[in-house]
């Protein structure tokens, strides 16, 4: 067997030594702590006797947003782009496009409808079929 010719031998440096970087980079991420989500959590407010005004402690129970239905879904039809960038897989762009969707088509009338947005498949969809839904209107009933 012949032995290395010098660059031979100079890519085979090259090879162990992005190897063993390559294995302390793993070694090291493996030592460290996975970070932890921080919460969006926001505090209770307080509110006086005053600041609640004439309708009294009642108007407080209404502090849940208006496209939030009480099982914690999204309503698609009343959604601001923040809510819907909240959920999982929609960034601000897929967001604004299921609004413009909304606008352009109509209001959804069942949740599939959303797979008619550019860039929510099918994988997306089952992602977010339990945390959207449809608010039936009086108008759709009727058709």
């Amino acid at each position: 067997m012949e032995a290395l010719t010098p660059a031979e031998r100079r890519g085979a440096v090259i090879v162990v030594a992005l190897l063993a970087i390559g294995a302390g980079h793993d070694l090291w991420r493996a030592s460290r702590p996975l970070p932890t989500a921080v919460p969006d959590v926001v505090p209770p407010v307080r509110a006086s006797a005053q600041a609640i005004g004439p309708a009294g402690p009642a108007a407080l129970s209404t502090s849940m947003p208006e496209s939030s239905t009480p099982a914690g879904r999204v309503d698609l039809n009343r959604a601001t782009a923040r809510e819907l960038d909240a959920l999982p897989g929609i960034g601000p762009v897929l967001a604004a496009r299921i609004i413009d969707h909304r606008e352009r088509a109509g209001r959804f009338r069942r949740i599939e409808d959303l797979l008619a947005v550019r860039g929510i498949g099918p994988r997306l969809f089952e992602r977010l079929r339990t945390r959207v839904t449809v608010a039936v209107s009086p108008a759709d009933t009727t058709r």
